[in-house]
């Protein structure tokens, strides 16, 4: 048995395939250098090619509005919130008037019969406005515009009324008894017809000389703050 093995041994290993002794070494470095085969196979590359005419067009994405859509859109809301605003907000806030009393609108409006009295107005803007029979009381209105306005009967007694522009304004049966009116403008048509001026202090007020002559007619009293006369303020003769 022993021999019949070793006679099995022999020709099986004749039958092998002998290599020339120049191409052993090279194959064994062939075969030690061969890298074994990768754990998990290479994923696909998908990415797009670089070159436009291979690339595949990709659907629009249907989530996300286009800018201009978002721009249109924008635009449409602020229409509809201007319109609501002009809608729903008192008309006389779209033009307010200049001068420190708060938000409140006092020009171009019609504030007929308002109470602004004791108030300080300041360089407040009464430009056009109608302020027939408004009470000005003691009010401090330094530097205010009554420009074109009406103040037909309006009640201005002692209040300061130092440089306010009365041009053009119908002042007619108004009360300026003791008010200071130093310095306002009273140029063009401006009518004091009727109104009183008891104590009023007309210094150095530009008045046209039908204006000047109407006043001295009915001029009397002194101011209690600035003490001067009514008639030597209007220079009467």
């Amino acid at each position: 048995m022993a021999a019949a093995a070793s006679a099995l041994n022999v020709s099986s290993s004749s039958l092998k395939p002998q290599l020339p002794p120049r191409f052993r070494r090279h194959s064994i470095t062939i075969l030690c250098s061969a890298s074994p085969p990768p754990a998990h196979p290479p994923k696909p590359n998908l990415s797009v090619s670089s070159n436009p005419l291979k690339q595949t067009r990709e659907a629009p994405d249907r989530t996300s509005p286009s800018p201009l859509v978002q721009t249109l859109a924008s635009a449409g809301a602020a229409a509809a919130l201007i319109a609501a605003s002009l809608c729903l907000v008192d008309p006389a806030l779209a033009y307010k008037g200049g001068g420190p009393y708060g938000s409140e609108v006092t020009r171009g409006q019609d504030l007929t019969g308002k109470d602004f009295s004791g108030k300080s107005l300041i360089k407040q803007d009464f430009k056009t406005s109608i302020l027939r029979q408004a009470n000005f009381k003691g009010a401090k209105l330094l530097g205010a515009s009554f420009f074109d306005a009406d103040l037909t009967g309006a009640d201005l007694s002692d209040a300061d009324l130092r440089g306010v522009d009365f041009s053009l304004a119908n002042v007619t049966k108004a009360n300026l008894s003791n008010s200071n009116l130093e310095g306002a403008l009273a140029t063009g048509n401006t009518s004091f017809k009727g109104t009183i001026i008891t104590g009023a202090d007309f210094t150095d007020v530009s008045l046209r000389d039908d204006q000047r002559a109407y006043l001295c007619k009915v001029a009397d009293g002194v101011n209690p703050v600035t003490g001067n006369a009514t008639r030597e303020t209007l220079l009467c003769e």
